[in-house]
């Protein structure tokens, strides 16, 4: 019989301490705002202390005794499908979770929570928006409980499924007691990536929160002159303030801006110390590690997080740098499961996503390799067309900021360089250039890989069977260029906000064929994934990750398996540090490259390509393309 759970009785007072601060705060504001005197109801007239005591302790029983009735009324149960949880005091609410539907489950802990061992349990389900339930608060040992026996019995309902007599073992081992109880061990705990101070250090290095530069120049437009008139006339913050929110910023030309560099540099720094200090308390002590069929991962120094992501939910993997990261060779990667992701609008970061926050880019190509076996990809470039589309794309934003500019130093008569903008064609020339060499996309038989970005580049690699829409859009000035964008749209929790996987600039005939081939291939992908769980039910195989992975080939489908030839320390193979490319868009050193990707200069692709991309994709020696012009 599986034993009905209350939440922790430690909860009581610590919920009425919660909810006390809120009350303590509307009596003093009530108080306050009658200069100290007591108030004057509208009916009973004046009151005395007494009176208001009186009401005070009233208040306070009613809420002590409501919160607690609201911890004893408080009941739940974990059967071997669903998670039963029945609350409320004036109105009972029951649900019921099925266990299928639970993506992850978050234990999250503050420092007083930690003292008083309770913690919150967060359970999110599939395509939620929010958590779908939240137990506050149960103790730390029963919030690991339930951790471990929602994976493990979610586990044991997929392999009864697949397989009686692996089940029929695996029991075995455990026991009846500990299936009720929860007191069964983590099957065999694999670590793979702990977060050591040096590499603490650097995130918090590489961190920088620009959200304080907005936040300084609100505060300073509304408490600007509040605090000007409140420093003395003497003191050198005054005439700082008096730079900064007064108009000779703009009259004063160069020797004003000369005056704002050392507030900017100070901005800057400022950003720089909050971002760090966000990022070293947000992942101090994290943790890594694998256990049967999720990924579980721990950090944080104040608000401790616990949280565990399934394989068998991971939508998308996520490699993301900058210039400053991919300078030093350090990269993050997250991995994005169904639906909401805990704590991905806090403070915190991103929640379950975060699997990796900084490691050297070899260690997350391994990393990957545990989750996914994606083979050596091989990236390609949109056509040169769209990278003369983003060079006059920047010539006319710095344009428009010369115009600006210049309209604003001859209508208002102020002496400003204007012409000190120009400047900044060459940086927009670059960026322009950059734009178009980190772009690129790369599909395979069980993956489709998409890179975008300069200052902040993603690769994402999306398998090809976690894809549920492909879209292809094309706005009006790509179509006067021939160009296209593929979205390949999946149920991460990052998707929800419009970040998907997209081939961004293709040529049209290449985004034609590519939204083909991601259907096509996709409809494959499914069929070989149930023809794996049924082979892995009549063989008797387990259906955990490590092999799943493995399945054999037949006439019709080609199936990447992790390959042996890891010559390299990066999965991905850019065309500027591994191939040479000519104007024909033909890599130099690569003969079974027919440019079967091209599809821009006849109508023979369809004809060459399910020759050719055989080749493309078990070839890791062959370089990356671009399209032809």
């Amino acid at each position: 019989m599986t034993q009905i759970r209350t939440l922790s009785p430690v909860s009581i007072p610590y919920r009425i301490l919660q909810r006390s601060g809120s009350i303590a705060f509307a009596l003093i504001f009530v108080l306050s705002g009658q200069g100290g005197a007591l108030p004057e109801l509208p009916v009973i007239g004046a009151v005395d202390s007494t009176f208001i005591g009186t009401i005070a302790v009233a208040i306070v029983l009613i809420f002590v005794g409501y919160e607690t009735a609201y911890v004893r009324r408080f009941q739940y149960k974990l059967t071997t499908d669903s998670l039963d949880i029945d609350s409320g005091v004036l109105s009972r609410r029951n649900r019921e979770i099925p266990l299928r539907r639970i993506q992850n489950v978050d234990i999250s802990r503050n420092i007083i929570q930690r003292g008083l061992n309770i913690a919150v349990v967060s359970f999110e389900t599939a395509g939620g928006e929010s958590t779908e339930a939240t137990l506050r608060f149960v103790s730390a040992e029963e919030a690991k409980r339930l951790q471990r026996e929602v994976g493990r019995r979610k586990h044991d309902k997929s392999d009864t499924r697949t397989s009686e007599t692996v089940d029929s073992s695996e029991r075995d081992q455990t026991g009846n007691k500990d299936e009720i109880s929860g007191g069964s061990p983590d099957r065999t705990v694999n670590e793979l990536f702990v977060l050591d101070d040096g590499e603490l250090a650097l995130v918090g290095f590489f961190s920088i929160d620009l959200r304080v530069p907005g936040l300084l120049v609100a505060g300073l437009s509304t408490l600007g002159p509040i605090l000007t008139g409140l420093v003395p006339a003497a003191s050198p913050l005054r005439s700082l303030l008096t730079v900064i929110g007064g108009p000779s910023v703009l009259t004063g030309g160069v020797n004003a801006l000369l005056g704002l560099l050392p507030v900017l540099i100070g901005v800057v720094v400022l950003s720089w110390l909050v971002g760090a200090a966000s990022a070293v308390t947000s992942y101090y002590g994290f943790r890594l590690t694998e256990t049967r069929g999720e990924l579980r991962y721990e950090r944080g120094l104040f608000q401790r997080y616990d949280g565990s992501i399934p394989f068998e939910k991971i939508q998308t993997l996520t490699v993301e740098d900058d210039p400053l990261k991919r300078y030093f060779g350090y990269a993050t990667l997250y991995v994005e499961t169904a639906g909401y992701a805990p704590g991905q609008s806090g403070s915190g970061g991103r929640g379950s996503e975060v699997a990796v926050p900084l490691a050297q880019r070899d260690r997350i190509d391994e990393l990957i390799k545990r989750i996914e076996p994606v083979d050596t990809i091989e990236l390609r470039r949109p056509p040169k067309r769209a990278r003369r589309r983003y060079l006059v794309r920047a010539g006319l934003i710095v344009g428009a900021v010369i115009i600006g500019l210049y309209t604003i130093s001859t209508v208002m008569s102020i002496t400003f360089p204007w012409w000190v903008a120009i400047g900044l064609l060459p940086v927009g020339g670059i960026i322009a250039i950059a734009l178009w060499r980190h772009r690129g996309h790369w599909i395979s038989e069980d993956y489709f890989v998409t890179r975008n970005g300069v200052f902040t580049r993603e690769t994402r690699i999306v398998p090809l069977y976690r894809i549920q829409t492909v879209i292809d859009t094309r706005t009006v000035f790509q179509r006067r260029l021939g160009l296209a964008t593929i979205i390949a749209d999946t149920a991460g929790s990052r998707s929800l906000g419009g970040s998907d996987a997209q081939a961004v600039d293709i040529s049209a005939q290449r985004a034609t064929t590519l939204r083909t081939e991601l259907e096509t291939r996709l409809q494959r992908a499914i069929h070989v994934r149930k023809d794996r769980l049924g082979s892995m039910s009549t063989t008797g195989v387990s259906s955990s990750k490590s092999s799943s992975d493995t399945v054999a080939n037949n006439k019709d489908t080609i199936v990447t398996t992790e390959s042996d030839n890891d010559g390299s320390k990066s999965q991905v193979t850019d065309t500027d540090d591994n191939s040479t490319t000519h104007d024909n868009d033909q890599p130099a050193d690569n003969h079974n490259h027919n440019d079967n990707y091209g599809g821009d200069d006849d109508g023979t692709e369809e004809t060459r390509r399910s020759e050719n991309e055989t080749n493309d994709i078990s070839n890791p020696e062959s370089g990356s393309t671009e399209e032809s012009e």
